[in-house]
């Protein structure tokens, strides 16, 4: 199957090639088709997991009596927007939890983010998915994951405004308070 699908993107990318004039037997594009099937099976590796397989793959947890906020900030990914197949970047997820009975691996909640953005996504369905997956794993609604990044689709053609930033914020459990949501902010953006 692996090969199918690097098959179709070979062919995708010769096609691209072409259309702009290309000649596929340069030299230096010779190879580009099979760089560009490698690179997008890599970028877009989560298409291949549901979030109930990364539950299953990442749903190692440690028991714990603690009660306090865990978090893990800033994690850098990014994303191809499933509109235009134009990349996200400058993307940070941060995650936070109150655990009841169990916490996970920070490593892993590095892992959810980059797997699920690893997906040709909406910024919005991808925060929505890091959260039930945390919740799954955590068995708990006390669980709140806020996403930054830009989108080329905005900046980089259409509307053309670089810098801007879109954030988008998923929440339950005690983090629907806006106190808990602020000081999670808070602590966001203090480790910046």
């Amino acid at each position: 199957m692996e090969n199918t699908k690097e098959q179709m993107l070979i062919s995708a990318g010769e096609l691209i090639l072409q259309a702009f004039g290309k000649d596929l037997q340069d030299p230096s594009l010779k190879e580009t088709p099979k760089r560009f099937a490698k690179m997008m099976l890599e970028q877009l590796e989560g298409e291949f997991y549901s979030d109930s397989d990364l539950v299953s793959k990442f749903g190692k947890c440690f028991e714990t009596t603690g009660h306090g906020i865990v978090t893990c900030t800033n994690i850098p990914v990014f994303s191809h927007c499933e509109h235009h197949l134009a990349l996200m970047y400058n993307m940070n997820v941060s995650i936070g939890y109150y655990p009841r009975t169990k916490v996970i691996g920070l490593s892993k909640m590095a892992r959810i983010a980059d797997m699920v953005a690893k997906r040709f996504q909406i910024q919005e369905r991808m925060g929505f998915s890091i959260h039930r997956i945390m919740s799954a794993i955590l068995s708990t609604d006390n669980v709140i994951v806020m996403i930054e990044g830009e989108h080329s689709c905005m900046t980089a053609r259409g509307i053309k405004k670089p810098g801007a930033v879109t954030r988008t914020l998923h929440t339950s459990g005690v983090f629907e308070n806006l106190d808990e949501q602020q000081s999670f902010i808070n602590l966001v953006r203090s480790s910046k």
